[in-house]
C-alpha cells in the first residue's frame, strides 16, 4: 500500500506546485509585462484618484450624463459583489413591469425615437459597461439640452466613442458609458 501511496502523494504535491503556484505566477508575470492596464483592472484615473473601471458598469442617473444599461446586480443595482442577472424569464410579471416602467421613463426623455432594448434590459452580469451606439444616439437630445451643448457636438462625441468589433468580426460596436461621460466633462456643465 505504501508503494502506491507515495507516488500518489508525490504527484499531488507536484501538481499542486505547478497548478497552484508556478502556473498562476507565470500568467501574472506575463500579464503584467504585456497587458499591465488590463491585468490591473482597466482602472480609470481622474480627479486625484480612481473613478472607475472600463470593465464595470456604473450608475449615472443625472440628465447631463449618458445612462448605462439597467443593472440587476444587488438590491440597488451596480453592486460588483452581487454580479449576476435577475434570472427573471420572459413570462415574469416583475420583469415585464420593470421593462414597461423603464420604457415609459426613457420615452418621456425622448418621445421622438423608439427606445433601444439595451436601455431597458439588464445584461447577464448586471454590470455591463457598454451600450449600443443606438442607445447612445437615443440619449443625445437629453444630454445636449442638460449640458447646453448642440446635439451635433454631443453626436460627434458619441461617434468618437464607438468601439468597433474586435478583429472586425467579434462582438458588436459599442460605447463605453464611463469613457463617454468623461469626454463630456471636458465641456463642463
Amino acid at each position: 500500500m505504501l508503494s502506491q501511496l507515495k507516488p500518489a502523494l508525490m504527484m499531488t504535491l507536484l501538481l499542486t506546485v505547478i497548478t497552484g503556484a508556478f502556473y498562476p505566477a507565470t500568467v501574472t508575470v506575463i500579464a503584467q509585462l504585456l497587458f499591465p492596464h488590463q491585468a490591473n483592472g482597466s482602472l480609470i484615473e481622474g480627479n486625484g484618484g480612481t473613478i472607475g473601471s472600463e470593465l464595470i458598469g456604473q450608475n449615472f442617473s443625472r440628465a447631463d450624463y449618458f445612462h448605462p444599461r439597467p443593472s440587476a446586480a444587488g438590491t440597488e443595482g451596480y453592486d460588483a459583489a452581487a454580479s449576476g442577472g435577475s434570472n427573471l424569464g420572459p413570462t415574469s410579471r416583475t420583469l415585464a413591469s420593470r421593462i414597461d416602467s423603464l420604457v415609459r421613463t426613457r420615452h418621456a426623455e425622448n418621445p421622438a425615437a423608439p427606445v433601444p432594448i439595451d436601455l431597458v434590459t439588464a445584461s447577464a452580469s448586471g454590470l455591463d459597461p457598454d451600450i449600443t451606439p443606438a442607445a447612445a444616439e437615443f440619449q443625445i437630445p437629453r444630454v445636449a439640452h442638460a449640458r447646453g451643448l448642440s446635439e451635433e457636438k454631443v453626436r460627434e462625441l458619441v461617434r468618437a466613442s464607438i468601439t468597433s468589433r474586435q478583429l472586425g468580426v467579434l462582438g458588436e460596436p459599442r460605447v463605453n458609458v464611463l469613457q463617454l461621460n468623461r469626454s463630456l466633462e471636458r465641456f463642463g456643465r
